[in-house]
């Protein structure tokens, strides 16, 4: 076996393993709290007061205007220096979190606002609140055009965790950068890491298109039944 063969095949598993303990886990608790944060952002957008708006916008402005890796800096490094210590896991889902629902909410407020205005005054002829139209009429049908955007999104925040690297924690790309100190191989180790994030986009997208046909059913029935 090539030494170079032998070498990806070493260190596949603490690839791996980083990749199911660190990397996965991140990215679903990243996007989960940044997915209810878009939507609560987008909804303060479309119906909150005034203030809160100008707070919003502050918010998607900063987030959207400055890079990722900065602001993971700013949570980790810069924090600490007002008294908030946070330990590197938690410092990433915050800052991944915080990114996922600034660009999300403006999918999800565009959305929002492409649905006819016939569904909101139907939904309103059948006694419905505007909070109820929002949950049983808009919403669903609002999902089944915001999903392919978000899922994107989703496989796009799993290479973006890569960046946690420099939080050290120890995902993927901070395992390979571990293993090419000892081994002095940094293109194997590099390459085999782009190949492991590949592996997790792959898997994780074949689900997501599981997910966003089988929510389409529903949201289509929910939206049909309202």
């Amino acid at each position: 076996m090539p030494a170079w063969l032998h070498l990806m095949a070493q260190s596949l598993g603490p690839l791996l393993y980083a990749g199911l303990v660190f990397t996965v886990p991140l990215t679903l608790a990243s996007f989960g709290v940044g997915l209810t944060l878009a939507l609560a952002a987008a909804l303060v957008r479309l119906f909150g007061p005034r203030w809160a708006v100008a707070v919003v916008r502050f918010y998607v402005w900063l987030i959207r205007g400055s890079p990722l890796l900065v602001q993971l800096f700013v949570i980790f490094y810069g924090l600490p220096n007002v008294g908030i210590v946070l330990d590197p896991l938690t410092a990433a889902t915050i800052g991944f979190s915080l990114n996922v629902g600034a660009y999300n909410s403006e999918v999800i407020r565009g959305v929002i606002e492409s649905i006819p205005k016939g569904q909101w005054e139907a939904a309103y002829s059948m006694g419905m609140t505007r909070a109820e139209a929002l949950r049983r009429v808009i919403l669903p049908q609002a999902a089944r055009v915001a999903l392919p955007p978000l899922s994107n999104s989703f496989i796009s925040l799993v290479k973006d965790t890569s960046l946690a690297a420099v939080l050290t924690v120890p995902e993927v790309f901070q395992a390979a950068q571990r293993i090419a100190s000892v081994t002095y191989e940094p293109l194997i180790l590099y390459t085999q890491a782009a190949l492991v994030y590949l592996l997790f986009s792959s898997v994780l997208s074949s689900v997501q298109v599981r997910l966003e046909q089988r929510f389409g059913r529903h949201a289509l029935f929910e939206a049909g039944n309202a």
